[in-house]
């Protein structure tokens, strides 16, 4: 999570107000080679989920590491498109357009059917498994931004090559809610002048404007995850796809709260940096105390 405010006790919420991260994929692909090679036989080979952005043909090049890394792992790889982050100037979501959505899907799907050509010519009764393939989602706040990514998967499951599926597997909702703001009142003698104010935290382009996460947005994200699935359910074409829901979740009932709108798996965030690790163990022993 990018924010460049520690939370405190009392602290429910974040603001990412740092954008994509400067480091590029071909160093977290060193990270993760140095993790495998560390991991003893009997130790639990946990899945990474790399998120990836930028122009169609990038994500593709990002996709072509990530599957070319994926032999020589043990861990298995899953890659998510992240085309939603709300503060980067002049770049508007694609995820708000199913035409930009379905662009980059349709890319990707060229690129599965690419590496998966020579195997069917040499095996065609046997089952092929490429990198999953995800996307993050923005929270949508209407009913035909969602009707725009469900358009765009329908899309890109009849895009060529015709006989592979849609090539999203998951779905990561949500994102952070942008253009949010925090300011405080500027002090003088220690006490606030009400008339004034600064912002809370510092950003690129010195608005202090990002995304907000954390427990504000925990409703939204709920509905968000509720409706993806429902929608989802109606085409046959969908109904493999995965939803992990993210926003807000803090403890065991926010798992649940996740787990009950649809959500396959619940990723956590703010609470993480406010918690650290632990939240994980407070989370799994709240759920499984609940059950």
């Amino acid at each position: 999570m990018n924010t460049d405010k520690s939370g405190t006790s009392d602290q429910i919420g974040s603001l990412n107000t740092l954008g994509y991260s400067p480091i590029p994929l071909k160093e977290y692909l060193e990270y993760i080679g140095t993790i495998s090679n560390g991991l003893k036989y009997r130790d639990h080979y946990k899945p990474f989920i790399i998120s990836v952005t930028g122009p169609e043909d990038d994500v593709v090049e990002c996709y072509k590491l990530i599957t070319e890394q994926q032999k020589h792992v043990r861990m298995v790889l899953a890659m998510e498109v992240n085309l939603s982050c709300p503060n980067i100037p002049g770049k508007p979501p694609p995820a708000y357009s199913s035409a930009s959505l379905l662009s980059y899907l349709t890319a990707l799907k060229k690129e599965i059917g690419r590496q998966l050509e020579p195997l069917e010519q040499s095996h065609p009764h046997a089952g092929h498994i490429h990198v999953p393939i995800g996307i993050k989602t923005p929270p949508y706040t209407y009913h035909d931004q969602f009707q725009a990514m469900i358009d765009a998967l329908l899309g890109s499951a009849k895009a060529e090559p015709v006989h592979l599926p849609c090539p999203v597997s998951f779905i990561t909702a949500t994102n952070t809610l942008g253009s949010s703001l925090l300011l405080e009142p500027v002090l003088k003698d220690a006490e606030p002048l009400y008339e004034t104010f600064e912002r809370t935290v510092n950003s690129a382009n010195a608005t202090g404007v990002g995304g907000l996460a954390g427990a504000p947005l925990h409703p939204l994200a709920l509905g968000n995850v509720h409706t993806i699935k429902g929608l989802l359910f109606q085409h046959d074409e969908l109904q493999g796809v995965q939803i992990i829901g993210v926003g807000g979740v803090e403890d065991s009932a926010g798992f649940r709260r996740m787990r009950a709108v649809g959500a396959s798996a619940v990723g956590v965030g703010t609470a993480l940096g406010r918690k650290g690790v632990d939240v994980f163990r407070e989370i799994g022993e709240g759920a499984r105390g609940d059950a």
